[in-house]
């Protein structure tokens, strides 16, 4: 597996950095689309501070790791078995130095985490309506004027997405619609803080 080893090899395929083991990753399709549109985008990784929210499979961050991202990948307590299983089974040596895994339940142990973080990534964490005011709430601990955060979502009318994209989240942030998925129709949504420059 090709890692990249400075800024200028982070431009790889994602086929040549993407996990070893696919099989792994079932059902994660908004995981999976956001991962492609990194490569699309041929976002840059490298040396970058890192967070996964509610990680499940911590595809996602195990990408960004494998990017050259300094990445800490979080979810609840009882998925992080899980999460570190995947990390071992798809990550080198070397990027392991640099990724962590650990706890982190919104709007309650947030305030254990910096808000330093350049990027701030989640895969279809928009799901339960009695979670919204939490997430927003970790959103605005993790989000300096620095931060980006990527969300991808399927958008299921059942769960009140589009509520929370459309008219919750740009109370607090600028948000915009990156990238739409039609046929599985999952969209991506990038996020800064109101108080950014929009650069």
């Amino acid at each position: 597996m090709a890692v990249p080893t400075s800024a200028d090899d982070v431009e790889v395929g994602l086929e040549s950095v993407f996990p070893q083991e696919l099989g792994l990753f079932a059902d994660a399709f908004p995981a999976l689309t956001l991962c492609e549109y990194f490569e699309a985008q041929k976002l840059n990784f490298w040396g970058k501070k890192v967070i996964e929210l509610g990680a499940g499979t911590g595809v996602v961050g195990i990408l960004a790791a494998l990017l050259g991202g300094d990445v800490t990948i979080t979810d609840l307590p009882m998925a992080l078995k899980q999460i570190e299983e995947n990390v071992h089974r798809n990550l080198p040596v070397e990027c392991m130095a640099r990724t962590r895994v650990c706890a982190l339940s919104w709007g309650l142990d947030h305030k254990g985490f910096p808000s330093t973080y350049d990027f701030i990534l989640g895969a279809d964490i928009v799901y339960l309506k009695d979670t919204y005011p939490l997430l927003i709430r970790t959103f605005q601990h993790l989000c300096g004027a620095q931060s980006t955060i990527y969300l991808s979502s399927k958008m299921r009318q059942e769960h009140s997405t589009s509520l929370f994209f459309e008219t919750l989240l740009p109370m607090y942030f600028t948000s915009k619609l990156a990238f739409r998925d039609e046929v599985e129709n999952i969209n991506i949504y990038k996020v800064t803080s109101k108080s950014d420059t929009g650069q």
